[in-house]
């Protein structure tokens, strides 16, 4: 292949289009590479935080997970970087904002951001070499998608076993009921097309992949002209284009077909299914799911897709619209389905909506519940405020800068993709102000809303009821099927190929031991970090307790009342969780629930509380605070304040009907959580023994507030005295709050806040403020140092948690950098590359002052607990070598630094400052964490973490529960 020149690379590509987004301040510009077609999307507009993503269709015809493997292994080494993980080893050589990959169901990307120039191109060499140019190692691929090995990998006498990253991950995405409904629904919806495969990959059907097969898969879709890049920020698209071709593209000359998606093949009448999903059973309990879903029309046709939006948010957004106060207040269900609304990330969307905590039986009630509703819509219409509520909420989700989960421009991006993806032109997805004015007229019709219900939903005959029914079989049957499997396979190999599984495994854990040489990947150094990092500061000369900030929020603003936590007894804590959980969600004042949730939707874009105690720097007690935050376009300033007013003052605990069903939702919602986060609720149970604080989070928000919420559930629905004296001990400690002084915190371009705040703090804040929260005196709790939580997994979440110290303490930065360097030397190794669990790691909790060790997605489980204590003794016997340490403190600083929305930014700085975490104090950590040395870091490990006083915790399945149950683990049910 012809080597290009520089010249050459600056005309390798042509610009196609130039499309400004004025409600975004930036400019889409279209460019396409003339040798192989590849498109480049470059989002252009003054953001310092650079994003890039590379993204390829990928269309698989099975569920062995062939793309999704393809995405672990291509990060596992490639051409001009041969070393084993280059991704996870730039993730610590890095200053990034955010470093992933993704499989979606028709698409595979590579995303990343840094706000560091340097940083960013290191990246781009990275990612690019890696998916071009993979070495895509047999081993690599035994790792990260499956393997056959013996229980002991040097013992052919011991039992057959699958081992695999992805495997185990899927093994445990695939233990949620939820994950099982949606690639259920989604295998009916989508008879024909790569829909209706699981591109995750199926337990059962992973090990039917190959490697012969990942690396024909590769060839044929990882091709430039299959491909697409997308970027964001202020740099220009020329030099990212020129990088690319040198990199990359001067290698590829011929044009390839992008691969696309048909359209489905419609159905001419409803269809009805019913499967079984694993549940531990429950006598009289509802545990099976009913759902509908409906194909409608093509994901790149935006007045389609904003039909689709329209129509579930009026039918659904909130419990004031008409379909999802049915489904919340039906007796058929326990709570709406997490399913129930719009998707339209595939080629042609669809609509769902159901019942979780239901009963099979009742499925045809149920789906005539829906349709009987429908049907009413279709002759009676809706209001048209609530219309205008919808129109409103899409108009805000338009205009908000977002960016404290993914970054600003990655939300962009992805909102973008499928259009791109499908050969669409990607603006649409970004500039809707005209789309929305075209709705907005259509929307006048009293008859459009209707129209639409009858047009996509009730004579669309390309419907589906499914029924998810509990089966407390069928992991047993799935678990005996797949050990006779394993023993016909050994007992059908020869002695070589005993012998080349020994040897493999040989291989396989010697390559994971090796160290690995770094030197051939790029990095950034403690050099290019910033001394300095700026924080949002109140404007001066604002009434006392108001702080205001002036940021570009792109015409929305931002209220947060803070209510300093008075002294509290002992039986006040526990329901400190719920007044967030419920305040918005309940009535207030003269509005019923229906009715303020019309309001909020109509002028805001929600009320949300927030609680949070934990121990102030420098001081030996905690405090807390609970905040109640909304955000509205400027115009709508002085309702938001008049409503966010209203549900502080008088929420109405008196609606007991509505209580009971948000009681029953948030069972249904906990429940369903614990399989995708089980490290987290471990880690906060391991935790809990050691501590008040740690304690307090694991029976308000953590397994053991989970066994609260069933009991308190029960009693609702049965109407016992516990109900009743529950909710009347709410009602008064909402009343003790709310009578404190709440501070105010404003947020929003200067024309939108300064000539505000006066009139807003006259409401608000009385003549005599004074900040500061009590000292509280949080209750201890006797808690097992040994917990084995059962639940419905066929993987582990682990967790050990050790004593350690709180924000302020002269070791904290060193235990910062502590847990990334255990993770990156240790942890990853030891628990995801040889044990196979899809993650592990280690972290330093400053808020409860608790170290802890986690795994997630594991197939391991005493064996991973083991290791846990042998990474402590790993620290303390081996030197701590320049390279790995400075490694670390990137890490701590990268998170340190990570920005946020403009508002969000100003919001954390604020809470923070609650806390003593002022300016100086985050400006001298930072300092700690860069000066740290290898000496801190086995100082703070024999002092803090060499100990015996520790705590053990585990979500596992009842097998699991049964091996611990000899080492004094005590048991906990996790039932519904």
């Amino acid at each position: 292949m012809t080597q290009h020149t520089s010249q050459t690379d600056a005309l390798a590509f042509e610009r196609l289009a130039e499309h400004p987004v004025k409600a975004l301040g930036l400019t889409l510009e279209t460019w396409r590479h003339r040798a192989t077609g590849l498109m480049h999307y470059h989002l252009a507009g003054p953001f310092d935080e650079h994003v890039f993503l590379i993204a390829f269709r990928t269309m698989p015809q099975d569920s062995t997970g062939v793309a999704h493997i393809l995405e672990h292994t291509a990060l596992c080494g490639s051409e001009r970087f041969p070393v084993r993980d280059p991704f996870f080893m730039m993730t610590r050589r890095s200053l990034n904002t955010f470093m992933n990959a993704f499989t979606s169901s028709d698409w595979t990307a590579y995303p990343f951001a840094s706000c560091n120039r340097k940083d960013y191109f290191n990246l781009l060499e990275v990612y690019v070499d890696a998916v071009f140019f993979p070495t895509l190692d047999p081993l690599d691929f035994a790792q990260e998608g499956h393997r056959l090995e013996f229980e002991k990998p040097d013992d052919p006498s011991t039992p057959l076993t699958i081992r695999g990253v992805v495997y185990n991950e899927m093994k445990g995405a695939m233990s949620s009921p939820v994950s099982q409904l949606w690639q259920r629904l989604t295998h009916h919806l989508y008879p024909t097309t790569t829909y209706h495969y699981n591109s995750g990959g199926e337990p059962d059907e992973i090990p039917d992949l190959d490697w012969e097969g990942l690396k024909a898969f590769h060839a044929r879709h990882y091709h430039p002209g299959n491909a697409l890049v997308m970027t964001f920020g202020d740099l220009e698209a020329g030099e990212i284009q020129s990088r690319l071709q040198t990199l990359a593209l001067h290698r590829f000359e011929e044009t390839c077909r992008p691969f696309s998606v048909p359209r489905e093949k419609r159905y001419f009448s409803p269809v009805r299914v019913e499967e079984g999903y694993a549940a531990t059973p429950e006598p009289g309990k509802r545990q099976d799911h009913v759902v509908m879903g409906w194909l409608l029309g093509d994901a790149t046709d935006l007045e389609g897709v904003l039909e689709g939006h329209l129509l579930s948010n009026v039918l659904l957004d909130n419990s004031a619209s008409p379909l999802m106060h049915v489904l919340e207040t039906t007796d058929l269900g326990d709570a709406p389905s997490p399913l129930c609304g719009y998707e339209d990330g595939q080629r042609e969307t669809l609509f769902a909506c159901g019942l979780e905590g239901a009963r099979a039986e009742d499925s045809a009630r149920i789906e005539s519940l829906i349709l009987d509703e429908l049907r009413r819509i279709a002759e009676e219409g809706v209001p048209q405020e609530k219309v205008e509520a919808v129109l409103h909420q899409l108009e805000l989700s338009q205009r908000e800068i977002t960016g404290d989960g993914y970054p600003f421009g990655l939300h962009l991006i992805l909102a973008a993709l499928p259009y791109a993806v499908h050969g669409a032109d990607p603006a649409q997805a970004l500039d809707l102000d005209s789309a929305l004015q075209s709705l907005r007229e259509k929307v006048r019709d009293p008859a459009y809303v209707p129209g639409l219900v009858r047009r996509w939903l009730l004579d669309n005959p390309h419907r589906v009821t499914l029924t998810l029914r509990a089966d407390g079989d069928l992991a047993q049957r799935r678990d005996v099927a797949l050990a006779e499997m394993l023993v016909q396979r050994k007992a059908a190999m020869s002695d070589d190929e005993k012998k080349g599984l020994v040897e493999q495994a040989r291989i396989l854990e010697a390559r994971q031991n090796a160290q690995p040489d770094a030197d051939c990947l790029p990095k950034v150094t403690a050099e290019d970090v910033p001394r300095a990092l700026s924080r949002p500061q109140p404007a001066e000369g604002e009434p006392e307790g108001v702080s205001v900030f002036e940021r570009g929020t792109n015409g929305l603003v931002y209220a947060r009342a803070v209510y300093p936590l008075p002294v509290l007894d002992a039986e006040q804590y526990p329901l400190l969780t719920w007044l967030p959980r419920l305040m918005g969600e309940l009535g207030a004042g003269s509005h019923d629930y229906l009715s303020l949730q019309q309001a909020l939707a109509l002028k805001t874009g929600g009320v949300r509380a927030s609680g949070e105690i934990r121990q102030v720097c420098g001081e030996e007690v905690p405090r807390g605070y609970l905040s109640l935050t909304a955000k509205a376009l400027a115009r709508n300033r002085e309702a938001m304040a008049d409503l966010m007013h209203e549900v502080a003052g008088s929420t109405r605990f008196d609606e007991n009907d509505r209580l009971r069903d948000l009681l029953s939702q948030e069972r249904a919602r906990r429940l369903a959580s614990v399989i995708g986060s089980g490290h987290s609720y471990a880690m906060m149970a391991a935790a809990a023994a050691l501590n008040p604080l740690a304690a307090l989070s694991h029976t308000s928000s953590g397994l053991a507030g989970l066994q609260e919420l069933v009991a308190l559930d029960t009693a609702a629905q049965s109407g016992t005295a516990a109900y009743s004296d529950w909710r009347d001990r709410l009602t008064a400690l909402h009343q003790v709050i709310m009578k404190q002084s709440p501070e105010l915190v404003l947020v929003g371009e200067s024309e939108s806040v300064r000539n505000w705040s006066g009139s807003i703090a006259a409401d608000w804040t009385p003549a005599h403020w004074k900040r500061g929260a009590a000292a509280l005196d949080v209750p201890k709790a006797e808690i097992s140092r040994r917990q084995a939580w059962v639940t419905a997994t066929q993987v582990n979440f682990c967790a050990m948690a050790v004593p350690s110290v709180t924000s302020g303490h002269p070791d904290q930065a060193a235990l910062l950098v502590l847990g990334n360097y255990l993770r990156n030397n240790w942890l990853h190794r030891v628990i995801r590359e040889q044990g196979g669990a899809y993650g592990g790691g280690a972290s330093q909790d400053s808020a409860t002052g608790v170290f802890r060790f986690f795994s997630y997605r594991d197939p391991r489980l005493t064996e991973t607990l083991d290791d846990f204590r042998r990474a402590i003794d790993w620290v303390l016997d081996s030197s701590v070598e320049a390279a790995p340490l400075e490694e670390a403190i990137l890490g701590v600083i990268s998170a340190l630094d990570k920005p946020r929305s403009p508002a969000g930014e100003a919001l954390a700085a604020h809470q923070d400052r609650l806390f003593g975490r002022t300016d100086a104090f985050v400006a001298a950590l930072r300092d700690q964490v860069l000066n740290t040395a290898g000496a801190d870091l086995q100082r703070v490990a024999q002092t803090w973490l060499a100990t015996d006083n520790v705590s053990l915790a585990v979500v596992t399945s009842a097998e699991g529960a049964e091996v611990l149950a000899s080492q004094g683990y005590e048991r906990y049910e996790l039932k519904g």
